[in-house]
C-alpha cells in the first residue's frame, strides 16, 4: 500500500489507525498497540452508525469497571483532532487523579505517534494539547462547578464517570450550549451509581427514545480477562448454574464472578460488573417485586409457544409532559408480543390503533385501565361494536384474592410475576419494558396484603410511570369465574378455564 493510501486509511479508519499508531499501557507489562476489544468495537460501531445516519453522535454508555470505554473515547477524539482543522475536544472526569491518568494516556498517544503524523504542538501542559497549524486542540478537566466548559467552543465532548459528578445536570446543560448540533460528538459514560441522579435519568430517556442520545450497554463478561482458573474449590449453586446458562458463560467466567463477589460484596459487584443496565442501576433487588433474572430469562426465551385466548392490555396516558406514554401489548398464553408505546392526547388515535389490532389478532379481550384517559377509549370502542370483548379495568378496585393483595393492581402484578416464574414464557426483547418490570417495589400492609409501590415514589427514584409493564399486567386482570376452584395453581390454568 502506498504512503498516500495509508494516510487516507489512517484518516478514515479508526480501528486501523489505533492498531498501527497508538500505544497504551496495559494493566501489566510493557506498552502495546491499541487493538480494540469487543466492548470498544461495539461502541465504535454504534457511534459510527448514528453519525452516518444523523450527522452527529450522542451516546450514553453504561458499563462495568475497566472495560476500555475511556481509552476508546480518548483515542477516538485524539484521532479526529489530529486529522481535521478547527476541531476541539474536551474531556471531563470526576476526580483529579482520573483527569491526570486520562491526560497521560493522551500524551502517550502523541509521544508514540509516527513522526509523519505528528502535528506541531505549540502549547503542551498538564491539561491541554494545542495544534496551532490545525487550529485544533485537546483539553481535559475535572468536573466541579456548573460553569466548566461554558466559554469554550467544543465539537467533541467526553463526560467520564458522569454518575459521580456533583451538579452533573448543570455542568452538562452548560457544556451543551458550546457544542454545535452537527458534526459533533457527545459521549457520556459511567458505571452506575444508584437511581434518580442525572446519569440515571438520561439513561432512562435514551432507553425510551425520548432524547437524541443512544443507549449503549457493555456487560462485564465481554472482557476476555475476566476469567479465573478452575481449582478444587470451584462449585456452582443452582442459581449460578441458571445464570451461566442464561448468559452462555463459561465456568471460568463464573468462578471469576464468584471470587469478585467475595471481594466486593454482591450489591457492589452488580453495580460495577452488571449483566445488564437494569442490574447496574438497581444494585439491590430486595425491594423489587419482579427480579432482573426473571425478566432477562423471558427476554431470551425462544421455546415458549402462544396458545389459548389472545388478550390485549392497554395502559393509556395523557401527554402532559410527565414522560408517561400510552402502551399497548398482546399476550397469548406464554408469549407476549407487539408492544407499542407512544405519546398522544388524541384518544381517537388510540382507539384507531386498538381497532386495527382487533382486526389483526381477533382477541377475546381488550383490558383497558379506565382510571383517567381510559374511560373515553372504552366508551368509543363499545360504540364501535366491541362491547363483548372490551373490559374496563379499575386497578384500584378490590382484588379477587383480597387475603393476599391490597387491590386489583397488586393482584395483576402478582399474576404476572407467577407467569414469569412458571417458565418458559417470552416477552419482547426491549430494554424499556425490562426497566418497567424491575423498577417497581412492593411492601406488606398491616393486613399482610401485598401493596405495589406508588407512582409518586417511583418518580422520586427517577422513573416515570412503568407504562409498558402496566400494559402487560392488564393482560392478567381477568377474574376468577364460577368454574374456578382451589385446585388452580397457576395463571395459565386460570386462562384455560376462563375461556372454556
Amino acid at each position: 500500500m502506498k504512503e498516500r493510501e495509508i494516510r487516507i486509511k489512517f484518516k478514515n479508519d479508526f480501528p486501523f489507525f489505533s492498531h498501527n499508531c497508538l500505544k497504551i499501557r496495559p494493566k501489566e507489562g510493557e506498552l502495546i498497540d491499541l487493538r480494540l476489544n469487543k466492548a470498544q468495537r461495539y461502541i465504535h460501531e454504534k457511534i459510527e452508525e448514528q453519525k452516518k445516519l444523523r450527522g452527529f453522535a450522542k451516546a450514553i454508555i453504561v458499563k462495568g469497571r475497566q472495560q476500555g470505554c475511556s481509552t476508546y473515547t480518548g483515542a477516538r477524539f485524539f484521532w479526529q483532532v489530529i486529522h481535521s482543522k478547527g476541531i476541539r475536544a474536551f474531556i471531563l472526569t470526576h476526580r483529579t487523579d482520573a483527569t491526570d491518568n486520562l491526560f497521560k494516556m493522551t500524551q502517550r498517544y502523541y509521544q508514540y505517534l509516527p513522526d509523519k503524523l505528528k502535528p506541531f504542538v505549540d502549547r503542551k501542559n498538564a491539561k491541554e494539547l494545542s495544534f496551532t497549524l490545525l487550529d485544533s486542540g485537546y483539553k481535559i478537566g475535572t468536573a466541579g462547578s456548573g460553569a466548566v466548559g461554558r466559554s469554550d467552543t467544543i465539537q467533541l465532548f467526553h463526560g467520564s464517570e458522569v454518575a459521580f459528578w456533583e451538579s452533573a445536570d448543570e455542568i452538562v446543560s452548560g457544556i451543551m450550549q458550546a457544542i454545535p448540533s452537527i458534526n459533533s460528538e457527545i459521549i457520556l459514560e459511567s458505571t452506575a451509581k444508584g437511581m434518580g441522579n442525572f446519569f440515571h435519568k438520561q439513561w432512562i430517556m435514551a432507553e425510551k427514545g425520548e432524547s437524541d442520545f443512544i443507549p449503549i450497554f457493555i456487560p462485564w463478561f465481554w472482557q476476555d480477562e475476566y476469567q479465573y482458573h478452575l481449582d478444587q474449590l470451584f462449585s456452582l449453586s443452582e442459581e449460578d448454574t441458571e445464570l451461566r446458562d442464561l448468559y452462555n458463560l463459561s465456568n471460568e467466567q463464573m468462578y471469576w464472578r464468584k471470587k469478585k463477589i467475595q471481594e466486593l460484596g454482591e450489591e457492589l459487584f452488580r453495580q460495577e460488573y452488571p449483566f445488564n443496565p437494569q442490574e447496574a442501576f438497581q444494585t439491590s433487588f430486595s425491594g423489587s417485586f419482579i427480579t432482573n433474572f426473571l425478566v432477562d430469562r423471558a427476554r431470551k426465551c425462544i421455546e415458549a409457544k402462544p396458545y389459548g385466548p389472545l388478550i390485549i392490555g392497554v395502559d393509556p396516558s395523557r401527554n402532559d409532559g410527565s414522560g408517561d406514554r400510552t402502551s399497548i401489548i398482546c399476550r397469548q398464553g406464554r408469549v407476549a408480543f407487539d408492544l407499542k408505546s407512544f405519546k398522544t392526547d388524541d384518544t381517537m388515535k388510540i382507539v384507531g390503533i386498538i381497532h386495527n389490532m382487533i382486526k389483526q389478532y381477533s382477541p377475546v379481550a381488550i383490558c383497558i385501565d379506565v382510571i383517567g384517559l381510559g374511560s373515553g377509549i372504552v366508551d368509543r370502542l363499545r360504540e364501535l361494536g366491541y362491547d363483548k370483548i372490551v373490559k374496563a379495568i379499575n386497578c384500584g378496585s378490590s382484588a379477587y384474592n383480597s387475603n393476599k393483595y391490597r387491590n386489583l393492581k397488586a393482584e395483576m402484578w402478582g399474576n404476572m410475576k407467577d407467569w414469569l416464574i412458571e417458565f418458559p414464557c417470552q416477552i419482547p426483547d426491549i430494554d424499556s419494558l425490562h426497566t418497567d418490570l424491575c423498577c417497581v417495589g412492593f411492601d406488606y400492609n398491616s393486613n399482610t396484603q401485598i401493596v405495589m409501590e406508588s407512582k409518586d415514589s417511583l418518580k422520586k427514584k427517577g422513573f416515570n410511570s412503568p407504562d409498558e409493564a402496566e400494559a402487560l399486567s392488564l393482560t392478567f386482570s381477568l377474574p376468577f369465574n364460577s368454574n374456578m376452584n382451589n385446585n388452580v395453581k397457576s395463571y395459565s390454568q386460570i386462562e384455560n378455564i376462563w375461556n372454556s
